[in-house]
């Protein structure tokens, strides 16, 4: 029998995504985020909540752009600490010692030592409640050649990118590899 938790953010898995931004006088900033995910096929879109009071949420306001980062599990410490400060007060890649780099396609910065970047051009902007969820079109997807499988597209197993356990605040890294997607289902009559 299932035990009732009540109406909570328990999903598993949650990524944990990093956001970069501008702000008004063109300091990169980056933000870590949990409430993000794909949101549509074509155009290729993500989706990422944010509270009002946040730093980044007015920066995306602004510059009608963002990138998604996807951290690997090296730099779980930087990515913990990104959702822990904001930078209203201080330079979070320099305290962090990351690099930004200047996206040429959007108006918003991207972490250079992350393995995976996702540049969105603000589609959308929908109040929920507490958080404003941000609709962006990805425009380009940048990867590391050392994540690259054999088919030139992200092994998940190199990204070895971070999930996070919401209401019990915890951060893992990926399990073991089950099956390729929409094989190993056909079996069931």
């Amino acid at each position: 029998m299932k035990k009732s938790l009540g109406p909570r953010t328990l999903a598993f898995p949650t990524p944990i995504w990093v956001v970069g931004t501008y702000d008004a006088n063109d300091k990169p900033n980056v933000m870590t985020a949990a409430w993000c995910s794909i949101c549509c096929s074509k155009p290729p879109c993500m989706a990422v909540s944010l509270r009002k009071a946040t730093y980044s949420y007015g920066n995306i306001v602004a510059r009608g752009a963002f990138t998604i980062n996807v951290p690997s599990e090296a730099h779980v410490r930087e990515v913990d600490y990104f959702g822990m400060v904001s930078g209203r007060d201080l330079n979070k890649f320099a305290q962090a010692r990351l690099t930004p780099v200047a996206s040429t396609v959007v108006d918003a910065p991207y972490v250079a030592e992350f393995p995976l970047v996702l540049e969105c051009k603000l589609l959308h902007t929908i109040e929920i409640g507490l958080h404003t969820q941000f609709i962006g079109e990805i425009l380009d997807v940048k990867a590391d050649e050392a994540v690259l499988g054999d088919k030139g597209f992200p092994d998940i197993e190199k990204v070895r990118p971070i999930i996070f356990g919401p209401e019990i605040r915890t951060y893992h890294g990926i399990g073991k590899y089950l099956g390729q997607a929409f094989a190993i289902g056909k079996d069931i009559q």
